[in-house]
């Protein structure tokens, strides 16, 4: 007999776990993907991936076409040996001391 029903849940890239402020496209989003499939969740509703404007809205995007840098895992980059973990982690004091 077919299933006439399924379920999943909603969550932001930006709610998942990163060492570098909001979450991305990184191993996170693999393990949670992992971990809605042995839950047996059949979707992962996502807020829109465009660049954001004023007040980082995912509604208030002013392209149709590009994706958030936002969400560009720094892991990810740092592995390939695109970044350097130390710059990363130096850019990331700097923005702290701006605040």
């Amino acid at each position: 007999m077919k299933e006439l029903r399924t379920s999943g849940i909603l969550l932001p890239i930006s709610s998942l776990p990163s060492k570098y402020g909001i979450g991305c496209f990184s191993k996170s989003a693999y393990q949670f993907v992992d971990q809605l499939k042995e839950a047996g969740q059949s979707y992962w509703q996502i807020l829109p991936l465009g660049p954001t404007s004023y007040g980082d809205s995912p509604y208030q995007s002013f392209s149709t076409f590009a994706g958030n840098p936002y969400f560009i895992s720094l892991e990810d980059l740092i592995e390939e040996g695109v970044l350097k973990k130390k710059n990363v982690m130096q850019w990331i004091l700097e923005q702290k001391r701006d605040l």
